[in-house]
């Protein structure tokens, strides 16, 4: 088994950040080049090192790696999936469709007797000679960040054959949204067109940002001074910080809307961010230390 990132820097995979960056830092003063001239073991073991603070330093690449999304280097790993075909194509309502979580063994069991029916009809002349068949569509689900969905992401997923495909997800998915890959599907039969890939989004939830349609709300903590005086605070958005002026005589509970700052609608346009203020008052300790009391 190859090392880990985590086993090149000598951490626990549930080490803090701290830890993650003093155990970089020991082996760096350690194996640096210009400590090691011409000790290419030694700038091997470096570059390593680096490599592995590069991706265990960032917290949301660490947390993509642990999670399998990512590998060691940082490229996107096949997102595992759950498949089932669908004999219909996904034609309409009322029509059968087949499931399996057995590694699809007895579908190609049924479409090598298809197979088998077709070639006999064409050998005798027939009525499956000549046969053209749209090939069965393929359906999955696949799990999203709230942030992925929002800002939009790239994800790859590895398909029942063992082959894989990048899944473009367009900014603002929503939950339960079925993306379509055309002809990403099951073979067609007889030169028949091949079905599609019908993939369903799961979004997790966010532990700061709640989304409401195209709006996304969130709670933004100030001091009591901030609130009673006012001023310029940074606040969180899903495309990243921006500054926001807190009105003077503020109180908990105010509500300030961003405009354009929630999420991107296919048109182009946004929905608006909206921070409830909640004002938060410094410890007993800072308060003594200011000579408050």
């Amino acid at each position: 088994m190859s090392e880990t990132p985590y086993d090149i820097l000598g951490v626990k995979r549930d080490a803090t950040q701290d830890e993650i960056r003093s155990a970089y830092r020991r082996l760096a003063r350690k194996l640096h080049p210009d400590l090691n001239p011409g000790d290419r073991t030694a700038e091997e073991r470096f570059k390593r090192v680096s490599a592995a603070h590069d991706l265990l330093g960032d917290p949301d690449k660490r947390a993509r790696f642990d999670r399998g999304e990512i590998d060691a280097s940082g490229a996107e790993q096949p997102q595992p999936t759950h498949f089932y075909r669908d004999f219909t194509g996904g034609a309409g309502p009322g029509q059968q469709s087949y499931a399996s979580d057995a590694g699809f063994a007895d579908m190609m069991d049924t479409d090598d007797l298809l197979a088998e029916l077709l070639g006999r009809g064409r050998r005798t002349g027939g009525r499956g000679a000549g046969m053209r068949m749209h090939g069965g569509d393929l359906r999955g689900q696949l799990a999203l960040d709230f942030l992925e969905a929002v800002n939009g992401t790239t994800k790859r997923l590895t398909l029942p054959d063992g082959s894989t495909v990048d899944v473009t997800v367009p900014p603002g998915t929503r939950d339960g949204q079925v993306l379509r890959l055309r002809g990403k599907g099951d073979t067609g039969i007889g030169g028949g067109p091949a079905g599609d890939l019908l993939v369903e989004v799961e979004v997790g939830s966010h532990r700061h940002f709640t989304r409401k349609g195209d709006d996304i709300h969130f709670e933004l903590p100030v001091s009591l001074s901030e609130a009673v005086l006012g001023g310029r605070v940074e606040a969180p958005t899903p495309a990243g910080p921006v500054a926001v002026t807190i009105p003077k005589g503020s109180n908990t509970g105010t509500v300030l809307r961003l405009r354009g700052r929630g999420v991107r609608r296919p048109d182009g346009s946004h929905g608006d961010a909206f921070a409830t203020l909640r004002i938060v008052l410094p410890d007993r300790s800072e308060v003594q230390s200011q000579g408050v009391v």
